[in-house]
């Protein structure tokens, strides 16, 4: 006898997984409508989509690099600090040192990376809480850019920054900025990586229990140490093009982009993919973010605005985050239980 196929959800569940999995898409949509008819002269144009899409760049690149190990379940509090060594190093090394800039790409990238690893060997050797770890590796960051720079800025000289090394973030393809094209690619990277390869089910299954992915044989430690490597390189990436962009060394820049990085990642996790970090998700979330603040900026905002408005949202992310995790382990637990394999020999 064949067993009966499983019933389908009931349509307030179904209703429920769409708004939770697309309504942040949906709000976003609705916020740039709702900021194109209250300005329309200035917000729905290509020049402030292009600005906009140059301007959150950076921040849209960090939120993606803190989405990876927040999958394994853990935070890289350091990318902030490590933002903006990478930066001054850039810098000093163009500037001071003299060097190829794209010898210093690569090397700016390597080390971004090593740092990453380290966090993940503090965090899984040392067994201290990432959040933890990541503050203390992260102020070990802030010192040696203050000991790089002796807390001053660095300023080219009257030739500047090599013209090809600037136009890393300058230039534009298809019309709007090429910096848009590098959180495309990055997005789309980190998808395939998570969603599609075994080294993101792994994150995952780390993320949602470790203790089970020990049992099944996923070595853990490894991988949660890949996934803060991953976060370091990302990190190293939006250095360079920081460097690029504002082409002054400025030891104190790499704070303001913490937590527009965190919100990014963490309210994404409540979209597309409700309950785990995705990288489509931490898009979206990014895009709502940017517009958000570019209408509420045009709409001649305080400057205390924006620290409020990435405030609330960080509260509004963890507290969203948490409720989507809840109701994904409360669906599992009363969904129903799978029909049991039929043994060798018998006929059912």
């Amino acid at each position: 006898m064949t067993p009966s196929p499983s019933p389908r959800p009931p349509l307030s569940r179904r209703f429920g997984h769409l708004i939770g999995a697309y309504g942040l898409l949906a709000l976003t949509a609705l916020l740039f409508l709702a900021f194109s008819l209250a300005l329309p002269d200035t917000f729905p144009t290509l020049d402030n989509i292009s600005a906009v899409l140059s301007n959150q760049s950076i921040p849209a690149i960090l939120a993606l690099g803190a989405t990876i190990p927040i999958a394994t379940g853990k935070f890289d509090l350091s990318i902030g600090y490590g933002l903006g060594f990478a930066h001054v190093v850039t810098m000093r090394l163009i500037v001071t040192g003299e060097w190829p800039w794209p010898l210093v790409c690569l090397t700016v990238l390597l080390a971004g990376a090593a740092i990453g690893a380290v966090n993940g060997a503090v965090v899984e050797f040392a067994k201290i809480d990432s959040f933890i770890a990541t503050l203390g590796t992260g102020s070990i960051l802030y010192a040696f850019t203050g000991w790089i720079t002796d807390g001053a800025r660095i300023v080219p000289g009257p030739h500047g920054l090599p013209t090809a090394f600037t136009e890393l973030y300058d230039s534009r393809f298809l019309g709007l900025p090429v910096s848009a094209f590098y959180v495309l690619a990055l997005t789309a990277l980190l998808w395939l990586m998570l969603e599609r390869l075994p080294l993101g089910r792994y994150l995952y299954v780390i993320g949602a229990n470790p203790r089970a992915a020990e049992l099944v044989g996923i070595p853990s430690r490894r991988y949660v140490i890949y996934a803060f490597t991953g976060s370091g390189l990302v990190v190293g990436v939006a250095g360079v093009l920081l460097a690029a962009q504002q082409q002054i060394g400025n030891p104190s820049v790499g704070m303001d982009y913490l937590l527009p990085a965190f919100v990014g990642a963490l309210l994404g996790s409540t979209a597309i993919r409700p309950g785990r970090a995705n990288a489509l998700g931490t898009l979206v979330a990014v895009s709502i973010l940017a517009i958000g603040l570019a209408g509420i900026g045009q709409l001649g905002a305080r400057f205390w605005v924006t620290p409020l408005f990435n405030g609330v949202t960080l509260l509004i992310a963890v507290g969203l985050a948490g409720y989507a995790a809840r109701r994904q382990l409360r669906h599992r637990r009363t969904g129903p239980s799978p029909a049991p394999p039929n043994r060798p020999g018998v006929t059912p």
